[in-house]
């Protein structure tokens, strides 16, 4: 089934009545329908290829895509497809600094990490039964917040969001510390907070579920990317580490060779003045 097709099936056309519009996404919309939105699926195709081109170059170069989504259609697919992945995700709630405060963001992973080892030890039940009641709703609370985050060590190159709207602090911060954007737009939206804007449906799940899975299939791209120019880099500098010791064993030959034929000239000039001495060098009897 081609990608269009997938894309129509899944609803990813529907936009907003039109009493709830955002006047932005004009150049997005292809027609009304029954006081209903029509988005212009070539947008949203242009949209989607390129938010494909700059995840496969992110990740090629080593670095993580976050998605975001707190909308309960959303929650979901992007569970799925990250972890499948790999790759980091927020779908409970944006707290506030996740990016622009990060090291306050790894203390409280450490916390969970901390609390997580309690509770796997069995050391948690020597606490009072109050403590302990206390003990583990703050490893359930973290947990919650934070645990699609936790393996994210350093900040994202990009961010993926569904819904602008409902993720405006995560777009915010990601504008503040220069992380490009990727947001599924509704007709309701505001283009302008998203770098690349992919025009869609962001109350189906379906259409969520292609859209999220896209771009997921461009982050394994970009790995597998990664990993191959890895493999080429070290082959050549395995082939360049050969060629180099094939030039120090040509050079010294080459210095031996040239100090042979030097003590070879050296000893012929000084045969000739013991001949012109007439001096005899066989030996006597012979």
């Amino acid at each position: 089934m081609s990608l269009v097709k997938e894309l129509i099936e899944a609803g990813i056309h529907f936009g907003q009545r039109r009493s709830n519009w955002n006047p932005k996404m004009r150049p997005y919309i292809f027609a009304t329908r029954n006081q209903i939105h029509i988005i212009d699926i070539k947008e949203t195709i242009k949209g989607l290829l390129l938010a494909r081109k700059l995840i496969q170059k992110v990740t090629a170069e080593g670095k993580d895509v976050v998605f975001v989504g707190t909308k309960r259609q959303s929650q979901a697919a992007i569970e799925k497809y990250c972890t499948d992945i790999g790759m980091p995700y927020v779908t409970e709630r944006w707290l506030g600094g996740t990016l622009t405060n990060f090291r306050t963001i790894r203390e409280r992973l450490k916390r969970l990490e901390e609390l997580e080892k309690l509770i796997e030890s069995g050391e948690i039940r020597s606490y009072s039964k109050k403590m302990e009641s206390q003990l583990l709703r703050e490893q359930r609370k973290i947990f919650r917040n934070l645990n699609g985050i936790r393996t994210m060590n350093n900040l994202p190159g990009a961010m993926v969001v569904v819904d602008v709207n409902r993720e405006k602090n995560a777009l915010f911060e990601a504008k503040n510390l220069g992380i490009p954007t990727i947001c599924l737009i509704d007709t309701d939206g505001d283009p302008d907070l998203a770098d690349i804007p992919i025009p869609g449906n962001d109350d189906s799940m379906r259409s969520i579920d292609v859209m999220v899975r896209e771009l997921c299939a461009a982050i394994a791209e970009g790995k597998a990317k990664r990993a191959q120019d890895a493999q080429e880099r070290a082959e050549g500098g395995a082939e360049d580490d050969s060629a180099n010791q094939g030039r120090r064993r040509s050079n010294r030959s080459q210095f031996r060779a040239e100090g042979d034929d030097a003590t070879a000239a050296e000893g012929d000039s000084a045969a000739e003045p013991q001949a012109e001495a007439g001096v005899v060098t066989e030996a006597p009897g012979t």
